[in-house]
């Protein structure tokens, strides 16, 4: 095989630096060289080859991996714009070196240099000695109450999960002993699949405190404002983002609406990335609601996601028939939850109890300040192992005083607010690279298109240009002028939204900080009455 002949470095130099004719050209000489196939055979090789060209090109351009002699092509990932580092499979990425990444320094001293699990793999194959008909039988003994498809992507994201990147999947079966079974309790509480709770896998590798360059934070990656529509907490001592608990009720309710939408779980999954207005994009556009008819027309970030869904999901239920053992993990088995009436600080608790405060940090990462703000008519409650209970019971009278004047004082008070205030009003600038769109940009920082272009004085027909410098607010930091926030007019405890030309239900639940039942059920619709440009809508005030 052609591959095998020649060294890898070499043919990525001739396929990096000549045109495609060029390339042709050189692998004829080359076959000469080493017996002449029919010409069926080389034109399979050129496309192939060349797809990988293009493939290798963008990992280039975007700084994502530095080539070596052993790189295989046919391990070669398309990243896209997501800057995917696997270390796993080229071996050459050190812990902790890509800074966007989401791992957390928790995560990088386990030695997973991995972003995230969304890639677009159309234009690589993985193979395995395991057929297609065995994989295919595994996946209808899951006996998924979501229905799992199958083809030549979904067999790629099984084959990354369960033979790329043995390492990191271990990580991750270690930490779901911990975080799936209590993802479980609560997607029970609201009637879902139990299938939904890999998309925490997905979304930040079971990372609580995984944190992307456009500022989602927590295990299931919230935005500052979807969050908030959610009832999580965000102030200067907690981020409700962070916590696994709170922020699984909140995506168990996103995805509940979504699923009021589109009445299929593979598009409800989509739009937990791109949102419900992208996957009806693709839903017009393709003439169906099919997944994968709409596959090609979903933004490429997306496409991979219920793929790589399937691919987790397999992976926590045939890991053993692939001889990988859970991680071993600090996280107890068991916790004990208590109400805290008065601030208290984590140094007090570890000082006082002798609980380490690396246990204490990872069993409630909401507390961004290791400072739990406490009173008497609070919930804000702290999580220890079960084994440390008695210890906190015995000493729960004196750890609130222990050391107070020393962890709490006016300067410190102040530097958290001052923090706060730094964090949001700091702003992202993204300069504009060949082949973006000014709707592709919003995405990828989960931001609206409106408000992007609106932030910076872009006109109707979307044109950038390479090199341009875009603003982004972070945490809803933007001048009030630039503000996204639905225009209504207010009534006592109701207020009511003007329905306007290409507004959707969910878009206008999520403008006003609601949710969707709620709008469907004040205005007596459905999932799927239709809205008309002039109607109003009556919406709880918040």
């Amino acid at each position: 095989m052609l591959i095998r002949k020649f060294p890898t470095v070499l043919l990525l130099a001739a396929f990096l630096t000549v045109p495609a004719i060029a390339n042709a050209q050189f692998l004829k000489k080359i076959f000469r060289k080493n017996g002449e196939p029919n010409r069926k055979e080389l034109k399979a090789q050129i496309e192939r080859l060349t797809k990988q060209r293009d493939s290798l090109q963008i990992i280039i351009n975007d700084g994502a991996i530095a080539l070596s002699d052993t790189t295989m092509i046919e391990d070669t990932l398309n990243v896209g714009e997501l800057d995917y580092v696997t270390s796993q499979i080229f071996g050459n990425a050190e812990p902790g070196s890509n800074p966007d990444s989401l791992l957390s320094i928790w995560y990088r001293q386990k030695a997973i240099p991995i972003d995230r699990f969304i890639t677009e793999t159309d234009s690589v194959e993985y193979f395995s000695n395991i057929s297609d008909s065995v994989y295919i039988e595994k996946i209808k003994d899951m006996n998924s109450f979501i229905p799992i498809p199958y083809n030549h992507v979904v067999r790629n994201y099984i084959i990354l999960y369960t033979e790329k990147m043995p390492e990191f999947s271990e990580q991750i079966l270690g930490l779901s002993q911990y975080y799936l079974p209590i993802f479980e309790e609560i997607l029970d509480q609201y009637n879902m699949p139990k299938e939904l709770k890999v998309m925490a896998i997905i979304e930040s590798g079971l990372n609580p405190v995984a944190r992307s360059r456009a500022n989602a934070k927590g295990i299931w990656q919230f935005m500052f404002r979807t969050a908030l529509q959610y009832d999580l907490k965000i102030t200067s001592f907690v981020d409700e983002r962070y916590d696994p608990i709170k922020s699984t009720h909140a995506a168990a309710k996103y995805l509940s609406d979504a699923y009021t939408i589109f009445g299929d779980w593979a598009l409800a999954i989509s739009s937990y990335n791109c949102g419900a207005g992208n996957v009806n994009k693709a839903i017009r556009r393709a003439g169906s609601r099919e997944f994968w008819d709409i596959y090609p027309y979903l933004p490429r970030e997306t496409r991979g996601y219920v793929p790589a869904f399937v691919g987790a999901l397999y992976l926590i239920n045939y890991y053993k028939d692939y001889k990988l053992e859970p991680a071993k993990t600090e996280l107890p088995v068991q916790v004990d939850t208590f109400k805290i009436h008065k601030n208290l600080h984590f140094k007090q608790i570890s000082e006082l109890v002798g609980i380490p405060l690396e246990t204490i940090k990872s069993l409630n990462p909401q507390y961004v300040n290791d400072i739990i703000p406490g009173n008497e008519k609070s919930d804000y409650t702290l999580r220890i192992p079960y084994n440390y209970t008695a210890a906190f019971v015995d000493n729960e009278d004196s750890v609130y005083a222990f050391k107070e004047n020393i962890y709490f004082t006016p300067v410190i008070y102040n530097k958290i607010k001052e923090d706060k205030m730094l964090s949001e009003s700091r702003t992202i600038y993204h300069k504009v690279r060949s082949g973006e769109t000014l709707g592709g940009i919003a995405l990828r920082y989960k931001v609206r298109l409106a408000d992007l272009k609106r932030w910076n004085n872009i006109g109707s027909r979307n044109l950038i240009r390479i090199g341009q410098r875009l603003v982004i607010y972070k945490n809803g930091g933007a001048p009030a002028s630039s503000s996204g926030k639905a225009k209504t007019t207010s009534d006592g405890n109701y207020q009511y939204y003007t329905i306007k030309k290409g507004d959707t239900l969910l878009g206008i639940a999520y403008s006003c900080g609601v949710r969707l039942n709620d709008i469907l059920s004040l205005n007596g619709l459905s999932k799927n009455s239709k809205i008309y440009p002039g109607k109003k809508l009556k919406i709880k005030k918040i």
